[in-house]
């Protein structure tokens, strides 16, 4: 069902590689909601995915850019601001990778320089499309900025590796730039702190099953799905929430705030 939440809003959304992608189901959304926007996505990741067939549904305009460079920034929000016909209301950063973890290196043997191309990739992409929006004023009074998180910024996964790290300085660069966004143009940014979603980035984690199930039995509402995240990522977006800023927002089905669960006890009484 929509309500319109979006209606006259304007938008950039990275990260949507396929239908599996958060950010996908968050652009549908969006559209469902009447806004206008545009997709954003690395060249390497355009070529591997479906991303045409989303914006030919979204009537939105794709424009690839590289989160890591500044010029592909400024090119990023000059033509969206010129395709939409004016200034940003709300961006979503849905951007993260690590070759350490797709080559299965241990957080005891990290390449370093694959470390700090995460960091760059998933964490300081966020504050390179925040300066660079704020330098060129691209978005609109009262805007609405999110980034995409989870919990291994806070809690231990061990196969989790360097994209905790990453997340951490996400969650550290909102809190930062949200102060001082919020005090120059009253723009919100917030991070979401997403379950264990079945993505293509996320099944490429080692144990990514078990730990799905570990926490949508520790969830009593059971875990967030893709779908759910979009319509929690949308009221953010919408004017309903124009007093939320710096926060980190956990969309986990309560798994955060359990400690243990009957399901797990259960399981470990068996044992």
């Amino acid at each position: 069902m929509a309500y319109q939440l979006l209606k006259g809003k304007r938008g950039i959304i990275s990260g949507a590689l396929n239908e599996d992608s958060i950010a996908w189901k968050i652009a549908e959304r969006a559209h469902e909601e009447g806004a206008t926007f545009t997709l954003t996505n690395a060249p390497l990741a355009m070529r591997m995915g479906e991303i045409n067939h989303l914006a030919e549904k979204c009537g939105a305009k794709v424009i690839g850019a590289d989160a890591t460079s500044i010029e592909d920034l400024e090119k990023l929000y000059d033509e969206s601001i010129e395709f939409l016909g004016g200034p940003i209301d709300f961006v979503l950063h849905s951007i993260g990778m690590s070759t350490n973890i797709r080559k299965g290196r241990e957080y005891g043997d990290l390449n370093y320089e694959w470390f700090l191309k995460s960091l760059d990739v998933s964490a300081l992409s966020f504050h390179k499309m925040l300066q660079v929006a704020q330098k060129k004023d691209a978005i609109a009074q009262g805007g609405s900025v999110v980034a995409l998180s989870y919990i291994a910024a806070q809690r231990s996964f061990p196969d989790y590796t360097d994209m905790a790290q990453a997340k951490a300085m996400l969650e550290s660069i909102a809190r930062s730039y949200g102060y001082h966004y919020g005090k120059a143009k009253g723009v919100r940014i917030n991070t979401v702190s997403q379950s264990p979603t079945k993505t293509t980035a996320g099944t490429g984690i080692s144990g990514f099953n078990a730990f799905y199930e570990y926490a949508n039995q520790m969830s009593p509402l059971g875990n967030a799905t893709a779908d759910d995240c979009a319509d929690y990522v949308i009221t953010l977006f919408s004017d309903l929430t124009r007093k939320v800023t710096m926060q980190n927002l956990f969309h986990d089905g309560g798994f955060s705030c359990v400690g243990i669960s009957e399901e797990i006890v259960e399981k470990m009484e068996k044992q």
